[in-house]
């Protein structure tokens, strides 16, 4: 047997207080009556047939309390295997880690907000791989095509701009070595997100934009960061040049533009931390890149039993419900 809401179990803990309610309420009732008609009277005007009523009203209380919070847990048992096929787009999300990401125009910082975001766009992916790239002034695999959204979470966690020892930003060699982490044999389904600010300081983007056209690969950009640019923390204030002047980090638009609309992707401009992946993935990555079937496995199919339960629960509730209307007419 396994749960499907295994959390209500925890609720089973509740029998204990109010089985010792129940059990005090009718040791309390008893009391009162013998303090009120006294024992003898009492004796005669409630009878011992009525008090054992009472206690099997309380007890079928509870059991129906007991059997509620078991059909909330979703009991299921059986099961049968069903054949599962997965259909869904390889994405790759290319990630910028070079210094000019730790730029705080985007709060807390440009590196944190875009982590912050692939977290959650992970939570939209429904059967897509999902592969993780971090790139500076050369690139490399984070994470390879995985339907384990969790461990890509873990890795997604582990970048930092101290993870790339060559600085600057390489979005030719981003792409690159995107295009090699796909499948060589499948030449659709397969989309990449760039984030990044853009300063491309290799001037190969557009080269390589074209080689992920040939490949089939639509090349998604997010611009973060602000025109017109922001300092980049360093120990001890912000870097600064030769002549010692405040560097200024700059998103340059234009760039990833170009490499999106070589591709036949689609360009989204970072506004207050906001990277609309959510947009992309359902407006643009799904209507713009077919899906295939990824993988067909077998899984178990469990029955839900749930409405056993249920009904056990309602019996219980309507069983006090007879003896109340029997005690009644009896009386009459």
């Amino acid at each position: 047997m396994r749960f499907a809401e295994p959390s209500y179990l925890h609720l089973l803990w509740l029998l204990i207080p109010v089985g010792l309610l129940l059990i005090w309420g009718l040791r309390r009732k008893r009391e009162l009556i013998q303090i009120f008609f006294g024992a003898e009277q009492g004796a005669r005007l409630v009878s011992a047939r009525f008090m054992n009523l009472q206690k099997k009203q309380a007890l079928f209380s509870a059991l129906a309390l007991f059997f509620g919070l078991l059909a909330l847990a979703q009991p299921r048992w059986g099961f049968e295997w069903q054949e599962v096929r997965r259909e869904g787009v390889d994405i790759i999300i290319a990630l910028d880690v070079s210094n000019s990401m730790l730029a705080q125009d985007l709060k807390p910082s440009r590196l944190e907000r875009a982590r912050r975001e692939i977290s959650d766009f992970l939570n939209l992916l429904q059967g897509d791989r999902v592969g993780l790239i971090a790139f500076a002034g050369t690139a490399f695999v984070q994470c390879p095509l995985t339907l384990d959204y969790s461990a890509a979470r873990i890795f997604l966690n582990s970048l930092d701009v101290d993870l790339i020892p060559v600085q600057g930003t390489n979005l030719g060699e981003a792409i690159r070595l995107s295009l090699q982490s796909f499948s060589a044999t499948e030449k659709k389904s397969r989309a990449l997100i760039l984030i990044t600010d853009g300063e491309d300081q290799e001037g190969m983007a557009e080269t390589a934009a074209r080689e992920a056209l040939e490949a089939g690969v639509k090349i998604f950009s997010i611009g973060v960061g602000a025109e017109e640019g922001a300092p980049i923390p360093f120990p001890g204030g912000f870097k600064k040049d030769e002549a010692g002047e405040v560097v200024l980090t700059r998103l340059d638009e234009s760039a990833l533009k170009s490499i999106a609309e070589i591709t036949g992707g689609g360009y989204v401009r970072s506004v207050s931390g906001d990277m609309d992946l959510e947009n992309i993935y359902f407006e643009q990555l799904q209507k713009k890149v077919d899906s295939r079937q990824l993988n067909t496995q077998r899984e178990k199919k469990w029955q839900e039993r749930f409405q056993w339960a249920a009904l056990l629960a309602l019996i219980f509730l309507l069983i006090p419900w007879t003896f109340d209307r029997k005690t009644a007419s009896e009386k009459s």
